[in-house]
Protein backbone atom coordinates (compact mmCIF):
# COMPACT_ATOMS: atom_id res chain seq x y z
CA UNK A 1 0.00 0.00 0.00
CA UNK A 2 1.07 3.27 -0.80
CA UNK A 3 1.67 6.25 1.60
CA UNK A 4 -0.32 8.63 -1.02
CA UNK A 5 -3.54 5.95 -1.17
CA UNK A 6 -6.84 7.32 -0.26
CA UNK A 7 -8.76 3.93 -0.74
CA UNK A 8 -11.71 3.55 1.82
CA UNK A 9 -13.38 -0.17 0.68
CA UNK A 10 -16.50 0.34 2.40
CA UNK A 11 -16.88 4.08 1.82
CA UNK A 12 -15.58 4.92 -2.21
CA UNK A 13 -17.99 4.17 -4.69
CA UNK A 14 -15.13 4.80 -7.49
CA UNK A 15 -11.40 3.61 -7.64
CA UNK A 16 -8.97 5.69 -9.61
CA UNK A 17 -5.93 3.60 -9.88
CA UNK A 18 -2.54 4.67 -11.10
CA UNK A 19 0.08 3.02 -12.12
CA UNK A 20 3.27 4.45 -10.87
CA UNK A 21 5.75 1.90 -12.67
CA UNK A 22 4.07 2.36 -15.85
CA UNK A 23 4.71 6.50 -15.47
CA UNK A 24 8.40 5.91 -14.94
CA UNK A 25 8.69 3.08 -17.88
CA UNK A 26 7.16 6.32 -19.73
CA UNK A 27 10.01 8.63 -18.59
CA UNK A 28 12.66 6.57 -19.34
CA UNK A 29 11.19 5.18 -22.88
CA UNK A 30 10.85 8.64 -23.81
CA UNK A 31 14.35 9.61 -22.36
CA UNK A 32 15.90 7.06 -24.36
CA UNK A 33 14.23 7.95 -27.67
CA UNK A 34 15.57 11.81 -27.30
CA UNK A 35 18.99 10.91 -26.35
CA UNK A 36 19.14 13.68 -24.03
CA UNK A 37 17.76 15.14 -20.59
CA UNK A 38 13.89 14.54 -20.50
CA UNK A 39 12.26 16.48 -17.82
CA UNK A 40 8.30 15.93 -16.45
CA UNK A 41 5.56 18.02 -16.89
CA UNK A 42 3.59 17.88 -13.58
CA UNK A 43 1.08 20.69 -14.10
CA UNK A 44 -2.86 20.31 -13.46
CA UNK A 45 -1.61 18.17 -10.64
CA UNK A 46 0.54 16.14 -12.53
CA UNK A 47 -2.99 15.89 -14.91
CA UNK A 48 -4.88 15.20 -12.50
CA UNK A 49 -2.82 11.53 -11.08
CA UNK A 50 -1.58 13.97 -8.19
CA UNK A 51 1.76 15.75 -8.07
CA UNK A 52 3.14 14.39 -4.97
CA UNK A 53 2.96 11.04 -5.85
CA UNK A 54 3.75 11.31 -9.31
CA UNK A 55 7.49 14.23 -8.99
CA UNK A 56 8.38 11.34 -5.88
CA UNK A 57 8.10 8.44 -8.54
CA UNK A 58 9.81 10.71 -11.27
CA UNK A 59 12.71 11.76 -8.98
CA UNK A 60 13.35 8.73 -7.73
CA UNK A 61 13.75 7.20 -11.20
CA UNK A 62 16.43 10.09 -11.90
CA UNK A 63 14.07 13.24 -13.07
CA UNK A 64 15.87 16.21 -12.38
CA UNK A 65 13.53 19.09 -13.67
CA UNK A 66 9.97 19.69 -13.75
CA UNK A 67 7.37 21.75 -15.19
CA UNK A 68 4.40 23.00 -13.86
CA UNK A 69 2.02 25.89 -14.39
CA UNK A 70 1.22 27.60 -11.29
CA UNK A 71 3.31 29.12 -8.52
CA UNK A 72 1.12 26.48 -6.36
CA UNK A 73 2.07 23.79 -8.15
CA UNK A 74 6.02 24.55 -7.45
CA UNK A 75 5.58 24.93 -4.33
CA UNK A 76 3.91 21.35 -3.87
CA UNK A 77 6.84 19.85 -5.95
CA UNK A 78 9.44 21.43 -4.45
CA UNK A 79 8.09 19.29 -1.23
CA UNK A 80 8.64 15.79 -2.66
CA UNK A 81 11.98 17.30 -4.71
CA UNK A 82 14.32 19.23 -2.71
CA UNK A 83 17.02 19.40 -5.01
CA UNK A 84 15.03 19.56 -8.29
CA UNK A 85 14.80 22.81 -10.94
CA UNK A 86 11.12 23.09 -11.18
CA UNK A 87 9.93 25.39 -14.06
CA UNK A 88 7.18 27.54 -13.88
CA UNK A 89 5.31 27.71 -16.93
CA UNK A 90 2.94 30.54 -17.10
CA UNK A 91 5.17 33.55 -16.45
CA UNK A 92 5.87 36.03 -13.82
CA UNK A 93 3.10 37.47 -12.00
CA UNK A 94 3.84 41.00 -10.53
CA UNK A 95 5.09 41.13 -6.80
CA UNK A 96 5.99 37.26 -6.88
CA UNK A 97 9.52 37.32 -7.31
CA UNK A 98 10.26 36.73 -3.38
CA UNK A 99 7.77 33.59 -3.56
CA UNK A 100 9.98 32.41 -5.97
CA UNK A 101 13.14 33.10 -4.44
CA UNK A 102 11.76 31.68 -0.76
CA UNK A 103 10.34 27.91 -2.73
CA UNK A 104 13.71 27.69 -5.25
CA UNK A 105 11.81 27.91 -8.22
CA UNK A 106 12.45 29.11 -11.83
CA UNK A 107 9.75 31.46 -13.63
CA UNK A 108 9.73 31.16 -17.51
CA UNK A 109 9.84 34.37 -18.62
CA UNK A 110 7.90 35.54 -21.74
CA UNK A 111 8.20 39.15 -21.77
CA UNK A 112 10.15 42.49 -21.74
CA UNK A 113 8.24 43.41 -18.37
CA UNK A 114 8.89 40.16 -16.73
CA UNK A 115 12.72 39.97 -17.64
CA UNK A 116 13.10 43.51 -16.17
CA UNK A 117 11.16 42.58 -13.06
CA UNK A 118 12.99 39.34 -12.37
CA UNK A 119 16.50 41.14 -13.34
CA UNK A 120 15.40 43.68 -10.62
CA UNK A 121 14.94 41.20 -8.39
CA UNK A 122 18.27 39.73 -8.56
CA UNK A 123 20.09 43.24 -8.52
CA UNK A 124 18.73 43.34 -4.88
CA UNK A 125 21.34 40.37 -4.28
CA UNK A 126 18.27 37.54 -3.61
CA UNK A 127 19.27 34.04 -4.24
CA UNK A 128 17.58 32.75 -6.74
CA UNK A 129 17.23 29.39 -9.32
CA UNK A 130 17.79 30.24 -12.96
CA UNK A 131 15.29 31.53 -15.01
CA UNK A 132 13.88 29.92 -18.67
CA UNK A 133 13.74 32.54 -21.50
CA UNK A 134 10.20 31.75 -23.46
CA UNK A 135 10.24 32.36 -26.98
CA UNK A 136 7.02 32.46 -29.34
CA UNK A 137 7.45 30.95 -32.37
CA UNK A 138 3.71 30.03 -33.06
CA UNK A 139 1.70 30.11 -30.61
CA UNK A 140 0.57 33.65 -30.16
CA UNK A 141 -0.03 33.09 -26.31
CA UNK A 142 2.99 33.42 -24.30
CA UNK A 143 6.77 34.54 -24.71
CA UNK A 144 8.60 36.59 -26.55
CA UNK A 145 8.01 37.65 -30.28
CA UNK A 146 11.80 35.58 -32.20
CA UNK A 147 12.60 39.04 -32.90
CA UNK A 148 12.38 40.28 -29.52
CA UNK A 149 14.59 37.25 -28.56
CA UNK A 150 17.10 38.01 -31.20
CA UNK A 151 17.58 41.49 -30.04
CA UNK A 152 18.34 40.28 -26.24
CA UNK A 153 20.96 37.89 -28.00
CA UNK A 154 22.40 40.98 -29.74
CA UNK A 155 22.94 42.37 -26.54
CA UNK A 156 23.03 39.80 -23.76
CA UNK A 157 23.08 42.16 -20.81
CA UNK A 158 19.95 42.08 -20.36
CA UNK A 159 19.95 37.57 -20.66
CA UNK A 160 22.73 37.95 -18.18
CA UNK A 161 21.20 39.88 -15.98
CA UNK A 162 17.75 37.85 -15.54
CA UNK A 163 19.92 34.81 -15.30
CA UNK A 164 18.60 32.68 -17.91
CA UNK A 165 19.48 28.91 -17.59
CA UNK A 166 16.69 27.60 -20.23
CA UNK A 167 15.80 28.94 -23.82
CA UNK A 168 12.76 27.59 -24.59
CA UNK A 169 9.52 27.37 -27.03
CA UNK A 170 6.71 25.47 -27.17
CA UNK A 171 5.17 23.44 -30.53
CA UNK A 172 1.73 24.45 -31.31
CA UNK A 173 0.74 21.30 -33.95
CA UNK A 174 3.41 18.71 -32.86
CA UNK A 175 0.64 15.83 -32.87
CA UNK A 176 0.49 16.22 -36.52
CA UNK A 177 3.33 15.26 -38.85
CA UNK A 178 1.92 16.40 -41.85
CA UNK A 179 1.05 19.70 -39.95
CA UNK A 180 3.83 22.16 -41.67
CA UNK A 181 3.64 24.57 -38.33
CA UNK A 182 6.32 21.83 -36.53
CA UNK A 183 9.01 22.47 -39.15
CA UNK A 184 8.73 25.72 -39.22
CA UNK A 185 8.58 26.49 -35.41
CA UNK A 186 11.77 24.46 -35.24
CA UNK A 187 13.81 25.94 -37.91
CA UNK A 188 12.93 29.61 -36.31
CA UNK A 189 13.98 28.11 -32.86
CA UNK A 190 17.00 27.19 -34.55
CA UNK A 191 17.91 30.47 -35.38
CA UNK A 192 17.34 31.47 -31.79
CA UNK A 193 19.26 28.78 -30.11
CA UNK A 194 22.40 29.84 -32.32
CA UNK A 195 21.97 33.18 -31.10
CA UNK A 196 22.52 32.03 -27.40
CA UNK A 197 25.26 30.04 -28.03
CA UNK A 198 25.98 27.77 -24.62
CA UNK A 199 22.54 28.01 -23.42
CA UNK A 200 20.39 25.20 -23.00
CA UNK A 201 17.59 24.18 -24.93
CA UNK A 202 14.37 23.06 -24.65
CA UNK A 203 11.84 22.05 -27.80
CA UNK A 204 10.33 18.73 -27.63
CA UNK A 205 7.09 18.18 -25.94
CA UNK A 206 5.78 14.86 -25.81
CA UNK A 207 4.77 14.31 -29.77
CA UNK A 208 8.06 16.46 -30.84
CA UNK A 209 9.73 13.06 -29.64
CA UNK A 210 8.56 11.47 -32.13
CA UNK A 211 8.43 13.98 -35.51
CA UNK A 212 11.42 12.79 -37.71
CA UNK A 213 14.54 14.47 -37.32
CA UNK A 214 13.94 16.86 -34.71
CA UNK A 215 16.10 18.07 -32.38
CA UNK A 216 16.41 16.92 -29.00
CA UNK A 217 18.06 20.14 -27.36
CA UNK A 218 19.71 19.66 -23.98
CA UNK A 219 16.32 18.97 -22.34
CA UNK A 220 12.96 18.12 -23.72
CA UNK A 221 9.04 18.42 -21.85
CA UNK A 222 6.97 15.82 -21.87
CA UNK A 223 3.60 15.67 -20.77
CA UNK A 224 0.93 13.85 -21.82
CA UNK A 225 2.61 10.60 -22.66
CA UNK A 226 4.02 10.29 -19.80
CA UNK A 227 0.28 9.63 -18.19
CA UNK A 228 -0.27 7.29 -20.94
CA UNK A 229 -1.64 9.71 -23.76
CA UNK A 230 -1.04 8.56 -27.08
CA UNK A 231 1.89 10.92 -28.50
CA UNK A 232 1.09 9.74 -31.93
CA UNK A 233 -2.41 9.77 -33.00
CA UNK A 234 -3.92 7.54 -35.87
CA UNK A 235 -0.74 5.31 -35.06
CA UNK A 236 -0.49 2.26 -32.18
CA UNK A 237 0.04 3.92 -28.82
CA UNK A 238 3.96 3.43 -27.98
CA UNK A 239 3.11 4.53 -24.16
CA UNK A 240 1.97 2.49 -21.21
CA UNK A 241 -1.59 2.85 -19.24
CA UNK A 242 -1.18 4.55 -16.39
CA UNK A 243 -4.37 5.45 -15.14
CA UNK A 244 -7.82 2.93 -14.23
CA UNK A 245 -11.02 3.89 -13.51
CA UNK A 246 -13.59 1.65 -11.87
CA UNK A 247 -17.26 2.25 -10.14
CA UNK A 248 -19.73 -0.01 -9.19
CA UNK A 249 -22.94 -0.70 -10.27
CA UNK A 250 -26.26 0.62 -7.25
CA UNK A 251 -28.88 -0.94 -9.19
CA UNK A 252 -30.24 -2.96 -11.84
CA UNK A 253 -33.64 -2.46 -13.81
CA UNK A 254 -35.36 -3.87 -16.84
CA UNK A 255 -37.34 -1.00 -18.86
CA UNK A 256 -39.83 -1.44 -21.64
CA UNK A 257 -39.06 -0.55 -25.31
CA UNK A 258 -39.83 2.90 -25.63
CA UNK A 259 -39.51 3.84 -22.51
CA UNK A 260 -37.33 7.46 -22.04
CA UNK A 261 -33.93 7.45 -19.52
CA UNK A 262 -32.55 9.98 -17.54
CA UNK A 263 -32.95 13.91 -17.49
CA UNK A 264 -35.10 15.20 -20.09
CA UNK A 265 -35.52 11.75 -21.39
CA UNK A 266 -33.29 12.27 -24.23
CA UNK A 267 -32.58 8.40 -24.47
CA UNK A 268 -35.53 5.99 -25.54
CA UNK A 269 -34.91 2.13 -25.30
CA UNK A 270 -35.17 0.77 -28.61
CA UNK A 271 -36.16 -2.53 -26.54
CA UNK A 272 -37.20 -4.52 -23.57
CA UNK A 273 -33.36 -3.55 -22.15
CA UNK A 274 -31.61 -4.27 -18.81
CA UNK A 275 -29.96 -0.85 -17.37
CA UNK A 276 -27.43 -0.19 -14.47
CA UNK A 277 -26.76 2.61 -12.77
CA UNK A 278 -23.25 3.36 -11.54
CA UNK A 279 -21.90 5.91 -8.98
CA UNK A 280 -20.36 8.47 -10.48
CA UNK A 281 -21.00 11.33 -12.20
CA UNK A 282 -19.90 14.97 -13.47
CA UNK A 283 -19.21 16.09 -10.11
CA UNK A 284 -16.30 13.24 -10.38
CA UNK A 285 -15.28 14.90 -13.58
CA UNK A 286 -16.48 12.85 -16.25
CA UNK A 287 -17.83 14.83 -18.81
CA UNK A 288 -21.45 15.21 -19.36
CA UNK A 289 -20.94 15.42 -23.23
CA UNK A 290 -20.42 11.62 -22.56
CA UNK A 291 -24.31 11.43 -22.42
CA UNK A 292 -25.76 9.00 -24.55
CA UNK A 293 -29.15 9.99 -26.85
CA UNK A 294 -31.46 9.22 -29.13
CA UNK A 295 -29.36 11.34 -31.38
CA UNK A 296 -25.69 10.38 -30.55
CA UNK A 297 -23.87 7.80 -28.43
CA UNK A 298 -22.00 8.63 -25.89
CA UNK A 299 -19.79 7.47 -23.56
CA UNK A 300 -19.04 3.15 -22.78
CA UNK A 301 -18.41 0.84 -19.68
CA UNK A 302 -16.99 -2.28 -19.74
CA UNK A 303 -19.17 -4.50 -17.29
CA UNK A 304 -17.18 -8.35 -17.24
CA UNK A 305 -15.55 -7.50 -20.09
CA UNK A 306 -19.03 -6.42 -22.10
CA UNK A 307 -18.71 -2.79 -23.93
CA UNK A 308 -21.97 -0.98 -22.33
CA UNK A 309 -22.88 2.64 -23.93
CA UNK A 310 -23.88 4.91 -21.77
CA UNK A 311 -27.51 5.74 -22.09
CA UNK A 312 -29.44 9.36 -20.94
CA UNK A 313 -27.52 12.31 -19.35
CA UNK A 314 -24.40 12.29 -17.14
CA UNK A 315 -25.66 13.74 -14.31
CA UNK A 316 -24.14 14.88 -10.96
CA UNK A 317 -23.34 11.73 -8.74
CA UNK A 318 -24.41 8.70 -11.70
CA UNK A 319 -24.47 7.24 -15.20
CA UNK A 320 -26.94 4.87 -16.59
CA UNK A 321 -25.50 1.90 -18.87
CA UNK A 322 -27.31 -0.12 -21.07
CA UNK A 323 -25.88 -3.58 -19.60
CA UNK A 324 -28.76 -6.09 -21.85
CA UNK A 325 -25.98 -7.36 -23.49
CA UNK A 326 -23.71 -8.23 -20.31
CA UNK A 327 -24.86 -11.18 -18.67
CA UNK A 328 -22.22 -10.48 -15.76
CA UNK A 329 -24.60 -7.15 -14.93
CA UNK A 330 -24.74 -7.58 -10.81
CA UNK A 331 -25.62 -5.00 -7.97
CA UNK A 332 -22.52 -4.25 -6.39
CA UNK A 333 -20.27 -5.09 -10.21
CA UNK A 334 -17.32 -3.25 -10.06
CA UNK A 335 -17.54 -1.82 -13.91
CA UNK A 336 -14.39 -0.11 -16.20
CA UNK A 337 -14.41 3.10 -17.34
CA UNK A 338 -11.12 4.03 -17.75
CA UNK A 339 -8.32 0.94 -18.80
CA UNK A 340 -7.84 -1.42 -21.23
CA UNK A 341 -9.24 -1.18 -24.57
CA UNK A 342 -10.80 2.46 -22.87
CA UNK A 343 -7.64 4.42 -23.13
CA UNK A 344 -7.68 8.01 -22.70
CA UNK A 345 -8.37 8.78 -26.70
CA UNK A 346 -11.00 6.36 -26.74
CA UNK A 347 -12.79 7.66 -23.56
CA UNK A 348 -11.80 11.66 -24.96
CA UNK A 349 -14.00 10.16 -28.05
CA UNK A 350 -16.57 9.04 -26.38
CA UNK A 351 -17.39 12.52 -24.41
CA UNK A 352 -16.36 14.64 -27.45
CA UNK A 353 -13.32 15.79 -26.04
CA UNK A 354 -9.79 15.07 -26.22
CA UNK A 355 -7.58 12.39 -23.29
CA UNK A 356 -5.83 15.80 -21.72
CA UNK A 357 -9.45 16.85 -20.60
CA UNK A 358 -10.32 13.43 -19.24
CA UNK A 359 -7.23 13.35 -17.80
CA UNK A 360 -7.54 16.82 -15.83
CA UNK A 361 -10.53 16.26 -14.73
CA UNK A 362 -9.94 13.50 -12.66
CA UNK A 363 -11.97 14.38 -9.62
CA UNK A 364 -10.96 13.96 -5.87
CA UNK A 365 -13.69 11.89 -4.62
CA UNK A 366 -12.60 8.73 -5.94
CA UNK A 367 -10.61 6.28 -3.67
CA UNK A 368 -7.18 6.56 -5.19
CA UNK A 369 -4.23 3.66 -5.36
CA UNK A 370 -1.25 4.15 -6.33
CA UNK A 371 0.64 0.76 -7.63
CA UNK A 372 3.64 -0.45 -9.74
CA UNK A 373 6.58 1.41 -7.31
Amino acid sequence: MSRFDTVQPHTDAATLTVDLGALVANWRQLAALAGSEAGAVVKADAYGIGIEPAVTALSGAGCRSFFVAHLSEGIRARSVAPEATIYVLNGLLPGRCAVYAEHALSPVLGSRDELAEWSGFRATGAAVRPAALHVDTGMNRLGLQPSEALDLARGHDAVAAAGIGLLMTHFSASEDEADPASERQAADFATIAAAFPGLPASLKNSSGHFLPDCPSYALTRPGYALYGGNPTPGRANPMRQVVGLEARIIQLRSVEAGAQVGYNGRWTAPRRSLLATICLGYADGYPRNASGTDALPGGTALVGGVACPFVGSVSMDLIILDVTDAPSAARGEAVTLLGGPLDLEAVGAGAKTIGYEILTSLGRRYGRRYVGL
